[in-house]
């Protein structure tokens, strides 16, 4: 909440006691007799800023304002009718009820962070309440519209409009959790999550059932916060029967849970893979892992110790089988660390790449490591579906390699090949037929041999290159079998070039 944070309204950083002086005195001895607290009596006069952070109780007034008889006072500590002890930092865990003020409150957050090992540089605070103290307040200025819309300073608040319970809670916590966490609080993707819950369910409708219309908008959620828009519609409909019985004494405090976490961080890069036993990910068959480590865990894993991350997902632009190298540029891949510890930084992103490549095993390689925003996801599938890879295959054909074999093959430009799904992989993939484009070819020859040679092919991403080679039983068509009219085999396979200009080059 920036106002919170930077405590920019008039009544921020005014005196505790001009702040009070200021109020209606008769209101506010009114909204204490009903059993309010101090924080919720200032959220219903518009005030704003620190004053939330002080040491806020009902005697605050007892110098300023004339107390009646039977109002609440401090040795009365009853939970506020409103907001239900949240504002008055009372609230139950699983074991007791705990008193607390602001400042316990605190230093109990910034315990939590710290004991989670959290490196902060700035913070943003998240804070969720029951759907019951947010009728609760609509209630109240329903209640005062009706005993106060005559007087003017209630019609001059109308306007002004009252601050919500969540943002009171802000601006009461911001303040002493950035000096406790010496840092600043703004959208930050460090985030502190507060969770109130409570048993007592939202009554609203069934008290409400001769004003449809107001049933209607709370069940919709048209309206769901004070001081929005709706909130004049709210205070001319709802009936002051309804008021009061929201209004009940309050005898069980909220149910309260508080977590930390941080929101994604984005690592890409290129990765170029060296081993022919290396998958792309982690494969288990039968328990039984299939290659010696897979490219997801030599660079993700990495990533994610470094980091001191709760998890991490990989995502590559297409992938490559087991026993095929991949070489040249790489290919583009995307690692996505949950929960971070530590923050990285471009130099702390280099040291990661430089520790993945120092590894004694050289089985895989990192290139132009980043941090990039969530967008790189939407790249890394245009690199799977529209993009252009290059490939070296090493091919055995059944008769010697003929001079027209070079012509024929290198002539042929955007051919179109139909293939219906690889046998090898039919029990996980759906049997369809796909077209792919083979954009270009070439044959190197090997030396001291006729019937071995290298193809070099360019084809549109997803283009089976075994089968296009070797014809798949005549389910690719047509292949370089069937092109040079005999028997064709592919021995081996490196990806050499996939073309992704726009994304980590």
């Amino acid at each position: 909440m920036e106002e919170a944070a930077n405590g920019t309204s008039e009544t921020a950083e005014k005196p505790l006691e001009d702040v009070v002086q200021a109020l209606p005195s008769d209101a506010v001895k009114y909204l204490l007799s009903l059993g309010i607290c101090v924080r919720c009596i200032f959220r219903v006069f518009g005030v704003q800023g620190r004053i939330y952070a002080s040491s806020l109780s009902s005697s605050i007034f007892a110098s300023i304002v004339e107390v009646e008889q039977g109002a609440t006072t401090d040795k009365e500590v009853k939970l506020c009718r409103v907001c239900l002890g949240i504002l008055q930092f009372r609230f139950f865990n699983d074991r007791e009820i705990l008193p607390k003020n602001d400042d316990d409150m605190a230093v109990l957050i910034a315990d939590m962070v710290k004991k989670e090992g959290y490196q902060v540089d700035s913070f943003s605070l998240e804070v969720s309440i029951p759907p019951i103290i947010i009728e609760n307040d609509t209630s109240l200025w329903s209640y005062m519209k009706t005993k106060y819309e005559s007087q003017p300073w209630f019609q001059e608040k109308l306007h002004v409009g009252c601050i919500s319970i969540k943002d009171a809670l802000k601006f009461s916590l911001v303040y002493p959790l950035e000096n406790l966490l010496d840092c600043k609080s703004s959208m930050s993707s460090f985030r502190i999550r507060l969770t109130y819950n409570h048993t007592r369910a939202s009554k609203g409708a069934e008290k409400c059932s001769d004003n449809a219309e107001i049933c209607k908008k709370r069940k919709t959620g048209e309206f769901n916060s004070v001081g929005e828009s709706t909130t004049g519609s709210l205070l001319e409909n709802e009936s002051p029967d309804c008021c009061k019985f929201l209004l009940e004494t309050a005898n069980e405090p909220c149910h309260f849970t508080y977590v930390c976490y941080r929101t994604p961080f984005y690592f890409g890069g290129r990765y170029l893979k060296y081993s022919r036993n290396v998958s792309q990910t982690r494969w288990i068959i039968d328990d039984e892992r299939m290659g010696e480590s897979s490219v997801e865990e030599l660079i993700g894993g990495k990533i994610l110790q470094a980091c001191q991350g709760d998890s991490f997902k990989f995502h590559a632009a297409g992938r490559e089988d087991i026993d095929v190298r991949m070489l040249g540029p790489g290919r583009p891949f995307l690692v996505e660390v949950q929960n971070t510890r530590h923050v990285p930084s471009e130099l702390f992103v280099k040291d990661i790449e430089k520790m993945i490549n120092n590894t004694e095993s050289k089985l895989v390689r990192v290139k132009n490591l980043k941090l990039v925003g969530s967008h790189g996801w939407n790249l890394m599938r245009e690199g799977e579906a529209e993009k252009q890879k290059q490939y070296a295959a090493l091919v055995w054909i059944s008769r010697p390699l003929k001079d027209e074999d070079f012509q024929c093959v290198s002539s042929l430009k955007d051919l179109k090949v139909l293939q219906r799904t690889p046998i090898r992989v039919l029990h996980r993939r759906s049997p369809l037929e796909r077209e792919k484009i083979i954009h270009w070819m070439k044959i190197e020859t090997i030396a001291g041999s006729s019937q071995y040679f290298l193809l070099h092919l360019c084809t549109q991403a997803g283009t089976y290159i075994k089968e296009f080679v070797h014809g798949d039983l005549g389910r690719t068509h047509p292949s370089i079998g069937s092109i040079l009219g005999c028997r064709a085999e592919i021995l081996q396979l490196d990806v050499t070039d996939i073309k992704m200009e726009c994304f980590l080059t």
